[in-house]
C-alpha cells in the first residue's frame, strides 16, 4: 500500500505525465486522449454507483460531461457542416444522458454513453494513420 506521501507523489507524477502527453500530442491524439479520459471517468462513476459512493460518482460524471463538452467544442463546421451537425447532436445527447445518469444514479445510462463513445473512439483510432500523414504532410 502507498503511504500518504507516496500517493501524493504518484498523483503528481501522473499529472506531469498526462501534461507531457498532452503538450506533445497531435490534434488527433488529443481527441483520443479526451475520449480515453471520458471513458475512464464514466467507468469509475458506474463502479461508484454500484458501491453506493455517490459523492465521487457525481464528480466523475461531471468530469465526463466537461470532456464531452470539450469534444463538442472542438468540432470544425468548415470541414463538413452536415457531419459536424450530427456529431454536435450526438455529443448533446451524451451530455443529457450523463446528466440523467447522475440525477438517477443510473449505471445503464452511463453504459449507453460509454458504448457510443467507444464506437466513436474506434472509428477515430482507425483513421490515426491518415491523421498522422496529414499532420506530417
Amino acid at each position: 500500500m502507498l503511504s500518504p506521501s507516496t500517493g501524493s507523489a504518484a498523483r503528481a507524477y501522473h499529472s506531469m505525465d498526462m501534461q507531457g502527453r498532452v503538450a506533445s500530442a497531435t490534434p488527433h491524439r488529443l481527441i483520443q486522449l479526451m475520449m480515453e479520459r471520458a471513458l475512464a471517468k464514466i467507468g469509475l462513476a458506474s463502479k461508484q454507483i454500484s458501491e453506493g459512493n455517490l459523492l465521487d460518482k457525481g464528480g466523475n460524471i461531471s468530469d465526463a460531461i466537461s470532456i464531452v463538452n470539450g469534444l463538442q467544442a472542438s468540432l470544425d463546421p468548415s470541414a463538413n457542416p452536415r457531419m459536424t451537425e450530427n456529431f454536435d447532436a450526438l455529443y448533446a445527447y451524451m451530455t443529457r444522458r450523463l446528466l440523467e445518469a447522475n440525477l438517477h444514479n443510473d449505471a445503464d445510462k452511463l453504459n449507453e454513453v460509454a458504448g457510443l463513445l467507444r464506437e466513436l473512439k474506434e472509428a477515430w483510432d482507425a483513421i490515426a494513420d491518415q491523421a498522422a500523414a496529414a499532420d506530417n504532410g
